[in-house]
């Protein structure tokens, strides 16, 4: 799990939402890169082709969290609407991105 320091606070299972309050999600970044996990797996199944924008979701929650700072919000919700329009409505892997999508606030 990570902490992050914020104006000499820490926040655990938070971002920082509209107008700068803290919004937890009730999801630990260990969770949460687990579903990312999950989603790259799925997607060799599913839909090979979108496997590397998954795995940029998880690299960048996985550096985020070695690094002790937040993920890169910007650059995951690009990965996440690509990956969207790419799978089949009712798939497993769309319901991992809506998951993902929930936990991280997007």
């Amino acid at each position: 799990m990570s902490t992050f320091n914020f104006n000499g606070g820490n926040i655990t299972n938070s971002h920082i939402g509209d107008h700068g309050h803290v919004e937890n999600h009730g999801t630990d970044s260990a969770t949460v890169l687990r579903i990312a996990e999950q989603l790259v797996d799925r997607l060799r199944g599913e839909n090979p082709t979108l496997v590397p924008q998954a795995q940029v979701i998880q690299g960048e929650l996985a550096q985020a969290g070695e690094q002790g700072r937040v993920a890169d919000r910007g650059r995951i919700r690009t990965a996440l609407e690509t990956i969207t329009i790419g799978v089949g409505a009712g798939t497993g892997g769309l319901a991992l991105v809506e998951q993902l999508k929930h936990a991280l606030g997007l």
